[in-house]
């Protein structure tokens, strides 16, 4: 699942329980690993998401 998928999520208010129970394949770990990755790559993450809207 792509990290800019679960930042959107996150920003419209999905909370990381209901995102792991919604996608059961995604683990606690992973979810921790994606935002560490959003952090540090901010402006990339905040480019999909707008590209993505776009469509």
């Amino acid at each position: 699942m792509p990290v800019w998928v679960l930042v959107n999520a996150r920003n419209i208010g999905i909370s990381e329980s209901a995102l792991l129970d919604d996608y059961p394949t995604l683990t606690a770990t992973a979810l921790a690993n994606a935002w560490v990755y959003a952090d540090v790559y901010t402006v990339e993450i905040a480019d999909e998401i707008r590209s993505n809207q776009e469509d």
